[in-house]
């Protein structure tokens, strides 16, 4: 088990496994008939996952254009309160396929949020790929189109999520567990 900041951390998904899920993720993305595609990522947490993963796509002959928005929740917890945009895309997407890129899906208020914002702008459609589904959290009827992984019911770190800032650069993702 690596110890990380002085914290034993176990490894959920390894940097290979998740390698892997992001190629199986561009060809079923690959599969489905995008028009001028746009793919946004919800920062901050998504923003290793949407690198490797638009990489994938790459690799398997697609060519989006590439966004980052800044959401953010505001009230008693992380999900829960009045869901804001802090930074916004610079680029129309009337008429356009949009593909939003996340870290997890939880409680689904931010991607329903923003996904809603999405198709208000006049999006053609506007899809979700998570790396992780937080089934068991949801609070909101939302799906994603594309899910990386199913994520047990623990706070999870590493692979651009963090916890209270750190933890983010690991190339895994894990579970703290304590100290080491």
């Amino acid at each position: 088990m690596p110890v990380v900041r002085g914290k034993d951390i176990e490894v959920l998904y390894s940097a290979s496994t998740i390698a892997r899920r992001n190629l199986e993720l561009a060809k079923e993305i690959a599969a489905r008939d995008y028009h001028d595609l746009l793919v946004i990522s919800v920062l901050k947490g998504s923003f290793i996952f949407a690198a490797d993963l638009i990489r994938a796509m790459h690799d398997v002959g697609l060519s989006p254009e590439v966004e980052f928005i800044f959401i953010s929740s505001y009230g008693a917890g992380t999900t829960s309160g009045e869901v804001r945009v802090l930074r916004d895309i610079d680029n129309a997407v009337s008429g356009r396929d949009v593909l939003l890129i996340d870290d997890i899906l939880e409680s689904g208020k931010t991607l329903a949020f923003t996904r809603n914002l999405m198709l208000e702008r006049g999006a053609r459609s506007c899809s979700i790929v998570a790396l992780l589904d937080k089934r068991m959290r949801r609070q909101l009827a939302i799906d994603a189109d594309y899910v990386g992984f199913e994520c047990p019911d623990h706070f999870v770190v590493g692979y651009g999520m963090d916890a209270a800032h750190a933890f983010r650069e690991l190339p895994f993702v894990g579970i703290v567990k304590g100290d080491a």
